[in-house]
């Protein structure tokens, strides 16, 4: 990789940390949610899961820039035979590249076997900045050969994919904050991108609440893709978060987390 892309090694994880620390200051200033009984079983296994996934995305993250530069190199994908501005080609690339990523959040939810893998991240029975982390290796691992193949097909420009990442962990963290909007600042931020109080709905217990709300950054896919729901059915600083089978203290240690995509 030509030097002047190293910065970008550095730039996601640096961004990553920083965002935590600010969120969960706010979290702690700011909570929607009081009570977290389990935070002493969970935290430790959802950090042990970011220490896992951080280290395979470092290994992995410049795929994504080298897939959209083979593109480029052998004039492969939908940016490569069509001539547009450059700033119009970046930002329609990273519409596309947030809708794919819309398409593979409901595949998760909508085919079993995946689920399987997805299903960790749902376990989770707090909502906070650490849920934001919380993913198998398996799923991470997806991801990205999803990502690599949606970038060649579409001839993503790097600038776009750089763009894209950034944004996606930033908000991987920001709308699993739990942090407190007020109700009319939240109502006009979701209008384009996703909110903590709309993503909460996402963590119900409800399968029909989790069901729904798949955005990642822009919210107008949900709302397009008829899976948008506008509040729960319980209170957000009282409803019940995760899943009504893996709710047991026992259930939330790192070891038993790795483990879970065995039971189908």
């Amino acid at each position: 990789m030509d030097t002047s892309t190293d910065w970008l090694q550095v730039l996601r994880p640096a961004l990553f940390c920083a965002l935590l620390i600010l969120l969960g200051a706010i979290e702690r200033a700011r909570p929607v949610r009081l009570s977290d009984p389990q935070r002493p079983m969970r935290w430790p296994a959802n950090f042990g899961l970011v220490a896992i996934g951080t280290a395979m995305i470092i290994a992995l993250q410049m795929s994504l820039i080298a897939s959209s530069l083979w593109a480029q190199e052998h004039n492969f994908g939908l940016f490569n035979h069509i001539e547009a501005p450059r700033y119009v080609e970046w930002g329609v690339a990273w519409l596309l590249l947030d809708l794919a990523i819309y398409a593979q959040h409901r595949a998760f939810h909508e085919i079993r076997w995946l689920w399987t893998l997805h299903r960790v991240h749902h376990s989770d029975v707090e909502f906070d900045v650490t849920t934001g982390l919380r993913f198998h290796p398996g799923e991470l691992l997806l991801s990205q050969l999803f990502k690599m193949c949606v970038i060649v097909a579409i001839g993503a420009p790097w600038v776009a994919v750089v763009a894209f990442e950034v944004g996606l962990s930033s908000f991987a963290i920001l709308t699993h904050a739990n942090f407190r909007v007020s109700g009319r600042a939240d109502r006009f931020i979701r209008l384009l991108f996703v909110t903590p109080d709309m993503h909460r709905i996402h963590h119900s217990v409800h399968r029909d609440e989790t069901d729904s709300n798949y955005g990642n950054l822009l919210s107008i896919w949900d709302r397009v893709f008829a899976s948008y729901r506008a509040r729960p059915r319980e209170d957000q600083r009282q409803m019940k978060i995760g899943i009504p089978e893996y709710r047991a203290p026992g259930q939330q240690n790192l070891l038993e987390l790795l483990l879970q995509p065995r039971e189908r």
